[in-house]
């Protein structure tokens, strides 16, 4: 028999958790041939969601509960969840009923048609209009920097085979970026269309400084393009002001009465210092990364499992 692992980040969920793994039991009941279980991350959420983790944990062997000691964003608790599924199959998805778990058999098959992972894909999305430019960045930063097939629809529902959850597992540095992580592992993905769902109650937890820090950790922690983008505008813009002073001394050559542009001469000053200092700073957040991972800062640090074995 199969076995699924369920992996769930659970942030400000305490109202909505207990309802989405209800869905996730009776979906599975209706299938024959799989054994699951279900991994809750809680994200050292704010509210009451430890205790309805503790709560469902206790009613059930089956069900699995991790606690971190701060907050750590989405990415790093799906990876806690995946370093302790054991399913030949692991499907991640949100807490808060929107991703629906009772659609779970349509990534099953087609996993079991023989890709390596699929991603749900949404026909009409309930989220903000913030929330849907923001997954229109995602989707183009990923594209550019990470090389996704422009067909190929992301969203944090998605279920992947064993040997892909191994190879994203072996990633240990401090930014992960589990997009990056899937692409890196394999490129025989596929999508699967279900519904989106308005989100029951709150609101979501990605405000626009998290977006920019998980869009600048994708593209800085999987892609070198950003430092030949770099490269690449810094030659052009030096070529410019090469063929621009040969210009500025031809002109004068010409007429020597044409008087030097102060103001001219200060603009382009306070422009290529800008671009050299914006280069310099990319370098810097990569240096800075390396120095991090060198000392060895943690993905997470766990401060209670439930039903686990330490």
């Amino acid at each position: 028999m199969k076995k699924v692992s369920f992996v769930i980040p659970c942030y400000r969920s305490s109202h909505t958790l207990l309802h989405v793994v209800e869905e996730i039991d009776a979906k599975m009941k209706e299938m024959n041939g799989y054994d699951y279980d279900i991994f809750l991350v809680n994200d050292c959420s704010p509210d009451d969601t430890l205790t309805v983790i503790r709560q469902l944990c206790g009613e059930r062997k089956n069900i699995k509960g991790i606690s971190f000691s701060r907050n750590f964003g989405q990415h790093a608790a799906l990876m806690a969840g995946l370093r302790f599924s054991d399913g030949d199959y692991v499907i991640c998805l949100d807490d808060d009923g929107q991703t629906p778990a009772d659609e779970a058999d349509k990534l099953l098959e087609k996993l079991e048609e023989g890709w390596d992972a699929v991603y749900a894909k949404y026909d009409h999305k309930q989220h903000t209009a913030f929330r849907n430019l923001g997954s229109r960045v995602n989707e183009r930063m990923t594209r550019m920097m990470l090389g996704k097939p422009a067909d190929l629809y992301i969203s944090s529902y998605f279920g992947v085979r064993r040997f892909v959850v191994e190879d994203m597992i072996r990633y240990e540095n401090s930014y992960p970026y589990v997009i990056g992580l899937v692409l890196r592992a394999t490129k025989n993905i596929t999508n699967v269309s279900v519904h989106h769902r308005e989100r029951e109650e709150g609101s979501s937890g990605y405000t626009l400084k998290k977006l920019l820090g998980l869009w600048f950790n994708g593209f800085t922690a999987f892609s070198v393009k950003p430092l030949r983008m770099a490269t690449a505008i810094g030659g052009t813009f030096a070529g410019i002001g090469f063929l621009y002073g040969i210009y500025t001394i031809l002109k004068r050559l010409i007429n020597p009465d044409v008087p030097m542009g102060f103001s001219s001469l200060m603009s382009a000053v306070v422009f290529f210092g800008g671009m050299i200092m914006v280069m310099l700073g990319l370098i810097g957040e990569y240096i800075g990364r390396i120095y991090i991972s060198l000392n060895n800062s943690p993905q997470y640090v766990i401060r209670e499992r439930i039903n686990l074995e330490e």
